[in-house]
């Protein structure tokens, strides 16, 4: 049996052996959640709208998102400690690898940590604005983004975005600093915006990841297809819990992960360019909030109903699976399309 073939088992069997784990542990954190009373809490200042339309999931649970990035974690160190004692059996299901999955792992678990505490302030209510401020989490994203562009260029050399069809684009230090700290802000924040209707960012996660996963092996890098596959396992189990009408939350250490993940598993492979393609529905949502801003300064008035924007439609009566549905469909068309000019790119 040739490489190629064993890669794609590996890939296929470590996604189905994530979801089935992520379906045999998510009672155990329902409870977990319940117990604690870990419940979400909506906002009841300065969004009357969004109060008015989402008041009765007051109280739904929140932080299921955990399993997001604890089963990476989980399987991560358990097939490369067990690749060390016995590799025969544990050794071509290890995906830990420096180059490939040791940066976009550790920041999918440490945004996800992040994304935890935010969770629990929240929850104990400790400060009138719930969790994080937005001021708190652009320092923390800010100083993720030093991190990463410090192993960019001490660890793996790279100081270049690649441009499609035009090939490396050299930025020097000071730009390609300047673009990764946009990145990983832009992923982010829109990862969260994205965060409000049961089952979107799940969905639109899972979209994405899987065109990097082909990305990733397209390129040959297993390791990172293969920490793909995991997390789309992983995110697959959630939402078997988060389709509506949900009965857990992502939060925001679902959000953030996510995010942080995207960002970084594309920079990666050489595709960030592309991100605004792949993801469509991050691009709409955040524009959607920015252009509520401008227009509530200049204009002393609405664009919208309600922002992110998915929340302008709910506003205007439609019905919020419909909502997520079409979302989905919209961000499908964005991957295949970016995807297809990978491919020409690649192969041109």
């Amino acid at each position: 049996m040739n490489d190629l073939v064993l890669s794609i088992i590996k890939i296929s069997s470590l996604a189905l052996f994530s979801f089935l784990i992520g379906l045999a542990i998510f009672p155990f954190l329902y409870y977990f959640l319940i117990k604690n009373k870990a419940g979400k809490s909506i906002r009841t200042e300065g969004a009357p709208i969004f109060q008015s339309l989402h008041q009765k999931k007051t109280g739904t649970p929140t932080m299921g998102g955990l399993i997001l990035w604890l089963i990476p974690l989980i399987l991560a160190i358990l097939f490369s400690v067990g690749n060390r004692f016995n590799p025969d059996l544990f050794g071509w299901l290890n995906f830990l690898n420096r180059r490939e999955t040791l940066l976009p792992l550790g920041f999918l678990v440490l945004a996800g940590l992040v994304g935890s505490l935010d969770d629990i302030l929240g929850i104990l209510k400790f400060r009138p604005v719930g969790g994080l401020t937005i001021k708190e989490k652009i320092l923390i994203y800010f100083g993720f983004s030093i991190l990463i562009i410090w192993w960019f260029i001490t660890k793996l050399n790279i100081t270049f975005i690649y441009v499609p069809f035009l090939g490396r684009a050299y930025l020097g230090f000071f730009w390609f600093s300047v673009f990764i700290i946009f990145l990983i802000l832009g992923t982010s924040f829109s990862a969260n915006e994205t965060d409000g209707l049961d089952g979107l960012l799940g969905g639109v996660a899972v979209i994405s990841i899987a065109v990097i996963l082909l990305i990733s092996f397209a390129n040959h890098d297993y390791n990172l297809a293969s920490l793909c596959a995991v997390l789309i396992g992983s995110i697959l189990a959630f939402l078997w819990f988060n389709i509506y009408p949900a009965k857990v939350f992502m939060g925001d250490t679902g959000a953030m992960a996510l995010g942080i993940f995207i960002g970084l598993a594309a920079l990666i492979e050489g595709v960030p360019l592309l991100l605004p393609l792949m993801i469509p529905i991050f691009t709409i949502e955040s524009t959607s909030v920015l252009l509520q801003i401008f227009w509530k300064k200049f204009f002393k008035k609405k664009l919208f109903l309600s922002t992110p924007i998915h929340h302008h439609f709910e506003a205007l009566g439609n019905n919020e699976a419909n909502i997520v549905f079409k979302f989905w469909l919209i961000d499908l068309l964005g991957a295949i399309f970016a995807f297809i000019i990978f491919i020409v790119d690649k192969f041109s």
